[in-house]
């Protein structure tokens, strides 16, 4: 049996008894002439025991989850395989029951029929790499966003960037990018990109230790851009206060499987803030162009940086930012002379743009390409991936846990 990878080739296994879902995966993977793609037509548990996998990158098994004959074949084939090839299991019915199950057997990735074509191609390519990258984990340029003042569109900024950063490599593989709304009573993530929220707190606070990267895929949404989402589902009456090591552990988990993680924060400072903040290569606080908001912005610098001593440099983005001519407004001068060198640019108002891409759940390009704000941001934030790769990246966050100041 092969133990590995035979070829810069993908060979990608898939058994299943569903014409429908052979004929949608012969398009999508038919298509490419780096994919060989082998279909076997049947079940796990008629063919589970003698389904060859010689050469395979990653094998896909279409079954049904709710069948206790196929499930158990399933686990035999487990066994079989061992650590090679990778596994996704593909299932019309889901539950924790069956995901506590699936993680047993150490399947690498579950999706949900019917599929989308972009998350099939994503979850195969996914495990595969991460089966080839020969276990060493990578160690992500981490942005992360904090709020001066309630409403700046924080969030707004985090998914741009997010977007910005996935494509900004210029080639056909688009960097890991994930997106982490660390807001969970509030947080607004999901709602923007039209995608439901994953992330189980509660599920793995009594043993941090069990939360993997299997388990994290699980706690995953992708968008169609194949942007990876961590978010929580909304608890607008709770005050949700999880224990540091649990939300610390999930975002070491993160940095060290994506290339690039953008955290969206929470105004509010809990105990895990510091570990957050001292883990990211860039700490963007925004604020509003008004004289309260400011204030609130350059006390928040002189805080962080009190804080955090020698960690991240806090730099300050005024969003919606409007200079007219003839206007007792604020000046971009006038910004400069109150923030000083924590100035790091302005983004312009466009408030209809933004709404619109919110209400329809879509990047502000796919909505109006090629708009001012994205053009600000990508000036601002694609310069400072320029800067960040010139300098050490952070070590892990579970690491730097040692050198923060619970609040």
């Amino acid at each position: 049996m092969s133990s590995g990878p035979q070829s810069n080739r993908t060979r990608v296994v898939i058994l299943t008894a569903d014409p429908a879902f052979e004929k949608s995966a012969r398009a999508i993977f038919g298509v490419s002439s780096a994919i060989d793609l082998v279909i076997e037509q049947g079940s796990i548990s008629g063919q589970g025991d003698t389904l060859s996998v010689e050469g395979a990158s990653v094998v896909l098994v279409d079954l049904d989850a709710g069948n206790d004959a196929e499930m158990a074949a399933l686990s035999r084939f487990m066994t079989r395989l061992g650590e090679w090839p990778p596994v996704i299991a593909a299932t019309q019915t889901f539950d924790e029951g069956v995901a506590r199950t699936l993680l047993q057997m150490r399947i690498a990735d579950f999706l949900v029929k019917p599929i989308k074509p972009v998350d099939l191609v994503r979850a195969c390519a996914r495990v595969a790499k991460s089966r080839t990258g020969g276990g060493q984990p990578t160690e992500a340029q981490i942005y992360t966003f904090l709020p001066a003042v309630g409403g700046a569109g924080v969030t707004t900024l985090a998914v741009q960037t997010a977007m910005l950063l996935l494509n900004s490599s210029g080639r056909r593989s688009k960097p890991t990018t994930c997106l982490v709304d660390l807001n969970f009573q509030h947080g607004a993530v999901a709602d923007y990109l039209d995608l439901e929220p994953r992330l189980n707190l509660a599920e793995i606070e009594p043993r941090p230790d069990r939360l993997d990267r299997q388990l994290l895929e699980i706690m995953l949404s992708y968008h169609a851009s194949g942007l990876a989402v961590v978010a929580a589902p909304n608890r607008p009456a709770e005050m949700r206060l999880f224990d540091p090591d649990v939300v610390t552990r999930l975002l070491d988990l993160v940095s060290t499987n994506f290339d690039y993680v953008v955290f969206d924060m929470p105004r509010t400072w809990f105990s895990w803030t510091d570990s957050v903040l001292l883990g990211s290569n860039k700490l963007f606080i925004v604020s509003e162009t008004t004289v309260p908001a400011l204030r609130h912005a350059k006390q928040l610098v002189a805080a962080v940086k009190e804080r955090l001593g020698e960690g991240p440099k806090p730099q300050v983005i005024v969003n919606r930012f409007e200079q007219r001519m003839f206007s007792a407004s604020l000046r971009k001068t006038d910004l400069e002379q109150t923030l000083g060198d924590a100035f790091a640019g302005t983004i312009p108002n466009d408030y209809a743009l933004v709404r619109e891409a919110i209400d329809r759940g879509l990047p502000l390009d796919e909505v109006k390409a090629g708009n001012k704000i994205t053009a600000q941001l990508k000036k601002l934030i694609l310069g400072a991936t320029a800067e960040s790769n010139a300098v050490a990246k952070p070590v892990p966050l579970l690491k730097k846990l040692s050198f923060s100041a619970a609040s």
